[in-house]
């Protein structure tokens, strides 16, 4: 939970700053000691390669917790009170987020449109490393792409309307950046960026990172549960 007074606002500042910093600082240099070795990636086992990009992502998440440590605590108390509330309050925006999501896809494979690239990516990935590609996507990108881009962005912007919409419209943008443009690319940021917004209103308005967090990882999981079950009985 985030308490800002203009006392401490350089410190929010920072601690949001040194968050985006992290993660896209580790993110843009984790295969650097591989360069340095003269080590070419292609050669490495791709299991061996996953694992050590899991373990870059945990490393991320740590360094993340130790930022936020005090405010976290501070956010799981809130949570201890609140919990029911919050489900009640926020189950709502998120179904509605869900809901927009879900009519974007619709639209997209009425009219011929592929899959978004960075979802097949997930499914190739989870079909060749299961076990790595959950724990990542369950697990730990909630809690890192939350701090970062709901948490770290909300530390720029003062104003909730701009704050979410910058926030939504970036983290859809970084799910679809690979794509090539076309036409229907505008309705690709609005399948990724509705989730987005909407974990940015939880934030806005319960000023407790943890509960966009959770719904975060409750969409995740439930996207893998069923990845399982295409799996298991494809």
């Amino acid at each position: 939970m985030i308490i800002e007074h203009k006392k401490n606002r350089f410190l929010y500042l920072f601690k949001g700053l040194s968050t985006l910093f992290i993660y896209f600082f580790i993110s843009y240099i984790r295969d650097i000691p591989f360069y340095l070795f003269r080590i070419n990636i292609e050669d490495i086992p791709q299991t061996t390669y996953k694992i050590y990009l899991l373990i870059i992502e945990i490393t991320i998440a740590l360094l993340i917790y130790i930022i936020y440590e005090n405010e976290i605590n501070l956010a799981i108390e809130d949570i201890k009170e609140n919990h029911q509330k919050y489900f009640d309050k926020y189950f709502k925006v998120y179904i509605i987020g869900i809901l927009i999501m879900l009519a974007s896809n619709i639209i997209i494979s009425f009219v011929g449109g592929a899959m978004a690239s960075n979802e097949t990516a997930v499914r190739n990935e989870f079909n060749s490393f299961p076990i790595t590609t959950y724990l990542s996507a369950v697990f730990i990108a909630p809690f890192v792409e939350e701090f970062v881009f709901r948490l770290g962005i909300k530390s720029i912007f003062k104003n909730n309307i701009i704050y979410i919409l910058v926030s939504g419209v970036l983290f859809g943008y970084l799910h679809i950046m690979t794509m090539p443009v076309n036409i229907l690319l505008p309705l690709y940021l609005i399948s990724y960026s509705a989730p987005g917004i909407a974990f940015a209103y939880m934030m806005a308005k319960s000023n407790n990172i943890l509960i966009s967090s959770w719904f975060h990882f409750m969409h995740n999981g439930l996207l893998m549960a069923l990845q399982v079950f295409l799996l298991i009985f494809s």
